[in-house]
C-alpha cells in the first residue's frame, strides 16, 4: 500500500514539475501580437496589410507596384481599393482605414488635405484623354469633332476626375469646332458614371456610342472591347496625380516608403509601361 502511494506521490509531484515548467516557457515567451518596437511597420514575422485607397484609372500599374512591394517588405501584404477619387475622399473622411491616398487630380486631393485627411502629397504621374466607341462603332465616329453625331454619349460625374477633364475638354472644342458644341455633345448624354472603369464597360458592351477615358485604360483586354479615337492637343486636358499619406494611418512609415517605390525610377518605367505620363 505504501509502494502505491509513492508512485502516486511521484506521479504528481512529475506533473507539477512539467505544469510549471509550461507555464514559465508560455511566461518568457512572446506573444503572437507583441513585438518589438516599430512591429506594428512591419518588423520581422510580422504580417500587416497597407491599405492602399487609389483612383480606378491606376488599377494596372498599381497591382503590379504593390507585388514589387510585397517582394521587397516581407509580411507585408497591400490591399487596394479601386474607386472614383471623389468616392475615395468620402470613405476616407468617413473613418475608412487607408493609409495611402492616391487621386486622378489635385481637386479631390485639396479637398483631401482641407479636410485634414492627408498630409503633404507630391504629383507622381499625368494622363491624358482619349476618346473611345465600342469596337463596332455604329455610328461611325473617325475624329473628335464627329462627337456631335454620336447619339449616346457616357461621361464620369462632374466630380469625378475623368467627368470634370471631359467638360473641360468640350469647353475648349467650342473655341475650336464652333460654339454650341459641347452643349450639343452634352444634351446626347445618356448615363454618367462614378469612375472610369464603369465608363469603359458601357462602352465596351455597346450601351454608348462614345465616351472620354484616358490613355491608360484602353490597355490591355479592354483594347480588343472598344475603338480609340485621339483627342487633339488642342483641346486635350493633362491629369496630375498627387498621393500622400492618410495622417490617420497606423503605418506611415510603410505608407511613405510605398511612395517613394512609386516615384523611383523602378516604379515610374512600371507607369510609363501602362501608358502614364512623367510626372516632371
Amino acid at each position: 500500500m505504501t509502494r502505491i502511494k509513492k508512485k502516486t506521490f511521484s506521479l504528481i509531484s512529475l506533473l507539477a514539475i512539467l505544469w510549471m515548467s509550461v507555464a514559465l516557457a508560455a511566461g518568457c515567451g512572446t506573444r503572437p501580437d507583441s513585438g518589438p518596437p516599430g512591429a506594428g511597420q512591419g518588423g520581422a514575422g510580422q504580417n500587416v496589410t497597407l491599405n492602399v485607397y487609389a483612383a480606378a484609372s491606376l488599377t494596372a500599374a498599381f497591382q503590379e507596384l504593390g507585388k514589387h512591394f510585397e517582394q521587397s517588405h516581407p509580411g507585408i501584404t497591400v490591399r487596394f481599393n479601386f474607386a472614383g477619387s471623389q468616392t475615395l475622399v468620402s470613405q476616407i473622411d468617413q473613418g475608412a482605414p487607408a493609409d495611402v491616398f492616391a487621386s486622378a487630380d489635385t481637386s479631390n486631393m485639396e479637398k483631401a488635405k482641407t479636410k485634414g485627411l492627408v498630409e503633404s502629397d507630391r504629383i507622381f504621374a499625368k494622363n491624358s484623354l482619349v476618346l473611345i466607341t465600342p469596337k463596332s462603332n455604329p455610328v461611325g465616329l473617325q475624329k473628335y469633332e464627329d462627337l456631335t453625331r454620336a447619339g449616346k454619349v457616357v461621361l464620369g460625374v462632374p466630380d469625378v476626375p475623368v467627368g470634370n477633364y471631359a467638360r473641360q475638354s468640350l469647353k475648349k472644342a467650342d473655341q475650336v469646332f464652333g460654339a454650341g458644341f459641347s452643349s450639343t455633345v452634352l444634351s446626347h448624354v445618356v448615363s454618367q458614371e462614378t469612375d472610369v472603369k464603369q465608363i469603359v464597360n458601357k462602352i465596351a458592351l455597346g450601351e454608348g456610342d462614345a465616351a472620354f477615358v484616358y490613355g491608360t485604360d484602353v490597355q490591355g483586354s479592354a483594347a480588343d472591347k472598344v475603338q480609340v479615337i485621339s483627342v487633339p492637343e488642342s483641346v486635350n486636358v493633362t491629369a496630375a496625380y498627387p498621393i500622400a499619406v492618410v495622417k490617420r494611418s497606423e503605418h506611415k512609415d510603410l505608407a511613405e516608403a510605398f511612395i517613394q517605390l512609386i516615384l523611383s525610377k523602378e516604379g515610374q518605367d512600371i507607369l510609363k509601361k501602362h501608358g502614364f505620363l512623367a510626372a516632371a
